[in-house]
């Protein structure tokens, strides 16, 4: 049985996929919502929102992930970061999920990656769970019925949490896999039921093909001035660095909390919903994101809550640090209708420092911030990926390597050359620690961040005196408005100054010999940014 809004022309029929159950295509919220419960996928929380848990994974597998080998890809992907599959163990591998897949029911959802129609994509997703097709009706952005008729998707994502690969007969690493060929425009998940990897995966496909079009792909979140797109801002880092929550300020509009695109018309969320994090969230400190939790079809995942009273504990992570609400864009008041703003006229990067050495705010100049860009430096925090317990420092270039199909270089350079041509001004943001690496010091107070980034967006910030970071090259601020002074400096904040000093020159030695893998693709005035 087939039932629900679709192209006549383009049923899963059409795309050899046959000899299912029942298939649902394009349900709305409360049919989806409705359908999960009735297949015992999650349970009916407050305000309507559904309470899910993910199983064995609750965050992504980036080891598992793969991209297949072709003629096409074979000179254009980063396979240092991206494992290859072979054509043939991507053959094998969706012989073996169609097969797997008869006889089950299946929720299908037509969407599109991008508000920009200029440069958006078709995506059809294909999951047997329905609380999936719900979460990424809310993640993607949602055609209107006419359109659906004559919807033909450029990918198809194929989804089967129950189906577990056979490394040896399918070429990947474990039973657990995400596989994109971009020839077949098509991705098969497989072995989790991590909701994140559908997302993921749709940033991986744009940032492959955007770049292409001169379009720079962003793993960032994005806001505006009320009523001028013209003074937008862009937030870039990792998972736990704050780009939601910085991004959702009252007193501007949201374009989006983690997927953008920069063309020559300026920035467009690739999204049409967003996916926060709720570790320790706050009513008081992050009322709009707070709200989302209790109204209805918010996907809530991995949240311990009371059996008898439905309320969510937002302090207990037995289940996982990682929790999260996946929740469409308009649910949050001030989030912009048309998720489109101006060029950026300032870019932030965003890293948590374990070390607890960074400033909380640094000024960069253009090779600066390309440097920073590729070097990518943060923490994983507790719970994003599998087995990350505890902040670990790292670098990810571009601050997302595992969603960048293409070498850093091709990011870096169309970023800088985006920042002279439009003149951005480029901040370096530690929401991490100070008064201490991990462990001794604390976590950067978010009232001195939001300060510092108010002070940042509206101009008052560049009125103020900086000093030159003797360790680091970049500026940084000697006052800011209600940021104690020794805030700005971390070295004050440090017990001890030699303390300070020996994990100064241990970050640095980690900066340099990351970057050593970049020096023959850049140009020499972002070597000479270069720390170490």
């Amino acid at each position: 049985m087939t039932s629900g809004r679709v192209n006549p022309q383009f049923r899963l029929e059409d795309q050899g996929i046959a000899g299912l159950g029942n298939v649902y295509y394009n349900l709305l919220e409360p049919a989806l919502v409705e359908a999960a419960l009735t297949h015992d996928e999650g349970t009916l929380g407050l305000g309507g929102a559904l309470l899910v848990t993910t199983g064995k994974y609750t965050g992504r597998s980036p080891k598992d992930k793969h991209v297949v080998r072709t003629e096409t890809t074979a000179d254009t992907i980063w396979w240092d970061e991206n494992a290859a599959m072979s054509p043939a163990g991507f053959d094998a591998l969706h012989a073996d999920m169609l097969e797997h897949m008869k006889g089950r029911d299946y929720f299908v959802q037509d969407l599109v990656g991008g508000a920009d129609p200029a440069h958006s994509i078709n995506v059809r997703m294909v999951t047997e769970l329905a609380w999936h097709a719900l979460f990424i009706r809310h993640l993607l952005r949602r055609p209107d019925g006419e359109s659906l008729q004559d919807f033909v998707a450029d990918f198809t994502i194929i989804n089967c949490p129950s189906f577990l690969a056979d490394p040896k007969r399918h070429d990947c690493r474990s039973e657990t896999v995400i596989a994109l060929n971009f020839d077949k425009k098509l991705v098969l998940i497989g072995g989790t039921e991590y909701a994140g990897e559908n997302k993921k995966s749709v940033f991986t496909l744009l940032n492959y093909l955007l770049p292409e079009k001169g379009i720079m792909p962003m793993h960032c979140s994005a806001n505006h001035a009320p009523g001028n797109p013209v003074d937008t801002a862009i937030f870039f880092g990792l998972s736990g660095t704050g780009k939601t929550t910085l991004s959702a300020d009252p007193e501007r509009i949201l374009i989006g909390d983690d997927e953008h695109g920069w063309s020559d018309r300026g920035v467009f969320n690739f999204e049409g919903g967003c996916y926060a994090k709720t570790i320790h969230l706050s009513e008081d400190a992050e009322p709009e994101i707070y709200a989302t939790t209790t109204k209805f079809g918010t996907v809530i995942e991995n949240m311990i809550f009371d059996p008898d009273t439905l309320e969510l504990d937002f302090e207990d992570d037995s289940l996982t640090a990682n929790m999260r609400a996946a929740y469409p864009l308009e649910y949050i008041s001030n989030a912009s209708p048309v998720a489109m703003g101006g060029h950026p006229k300032n870019v932030i990067m965003l890293t948590c420092d374990a070390f607890g050495v960074l400033p909380p705010i640094a000024r960069l100049t253009p090779a600066q911030a390309m440097y920073h860009f590729l070097s990518g430096f943060t923490s994983k925090v507790a719970g994003t990926e599998r087995g990350v317990t505890a902040p670990e420092p790292t670098f990810s270039t571009c601050f997302g390597a595992p969603f960048m199909p293409r070498r850093p270089e091709v990011y870096g350079n169309l970023l800088r050359d985006k920042i002279a041509q439009h003149g951005a001004t480029c901040w370096l943001v530690n929401t991490g620690w100070t008064g201490g690496a991990y462990g001794t010091g604390s976590r950067m107070p978010i009232h001195a961040t939001r300060a510092l980034l108010s002070a940042a967006l509206d101009g008052t910030l560049a009125e103020r005196e900086f000093r030159h970071d003797e360790n680091f090259g970049f500026e940084v601020p000697l006052t800011a408005p209600d940021v104690p002074e020794v805030l700005l400096n971390p070295r004050r904040t440090w017990d001890r100054a030699d303390s300070y000093d020996r994990q100064a020159a241990r970050l640095i030695e980690m900066f340099a010999k990351n970057f050593e893998q970049y020096l023959p693709f850049i140009d020499d005035d972002v070597k000479a940014a270069a720390i170490g």
